[in-house]
């Protein structure tokens, strides 16, 4: 019995130790295709999330026997961090959303994912900010506000959702901060423009 034990207790800790390595590098193909995306590299990013997706076939692959261990956490953090660059770059450059089926990722790690791209987000609209694409930045804050709308629907155990509730509070604050920044440069930027009317009015009257 025990040696029966051990041969299946070997088989898991080979399946895992085979996963586990090609999880690790998909995480950091996804974090540096998001690296990429933040300085316009498009292209350089898709080919990243392409070696992602190969990787995190393979992780899945090598589990298929085993869903106890595929359910175990390291799994789902890899399709989270893939699912959060994927969405990213579908929002940075106006692309439709991918599903969760089309990333082949779990409707948890995908809604993490998606809470995680608020992050992003934020840097994203910061840089426009300091470009002064006032307008950018308004509609890259309704697609975060939208965002978080959408995860304080999911209102299911943590069990089920993978501690969404933890990456919508997370998203809560995001959206604060941003909207506080987003308001106060709107408010410069009007202003800039009250002043420029002004002077504009002044030397037309000197004329």
């Amino acid at each position: 019995m025990g040696d029966s034990i051990r041969l299946r207790m070997d088989a898991r800790h080979a399946a895992r130790e085979e996963a586990i390595a090609p999880c690790r590098t998909e995480i950091r193909h996804s974090a540096n295709a998001i690296r990429a995306l933040h300085r316009s590299e498009f292209r350089q990013a898709e080919e990243l999330l392409s070696a992602a997706e190969q990787l995190l076939d393979k992780a899945q692959e090598a589990l298929s026997a085993h869903p106890d261990i595929f359910h175990a956490g390291f799994v789902h953090d890899a399709q989270k961090e893939y699912a959060e660059a994927w969405l990213t770059l579908a929002l940075v450059t106006g692309r439709p959303l991918p599903s969760p089926q089309h990333l082949r990722v779990g409707d948890a790690a995908y809604l993490n994912g998606m809470g995680e791209a608020v992050g992003e987000l934020r840097r994203y609209l910061l840089d426009n900010l300091r470009q002064g694409k006032i307008a950018r930045c308004e509609a890259i804050l309704v697609t975060m506000d939208d965002i978080y709308n959408l995860l304080t629907t999911m209102d299911y155990p943590d069990a089920i959702t993978g501690g969404l509730r933890r990456t919508t509070d997370n998203v809560r604050g995001i959206l604060e901060r941003t909207r506080g920044d987003f308001t106060s440069a709107a408010l410069q930027d009007r202003l800039a423009e009250r002043l420029s009317a002004v002077r504009d009015h002044l030397d037309r009257q000197n004329l």
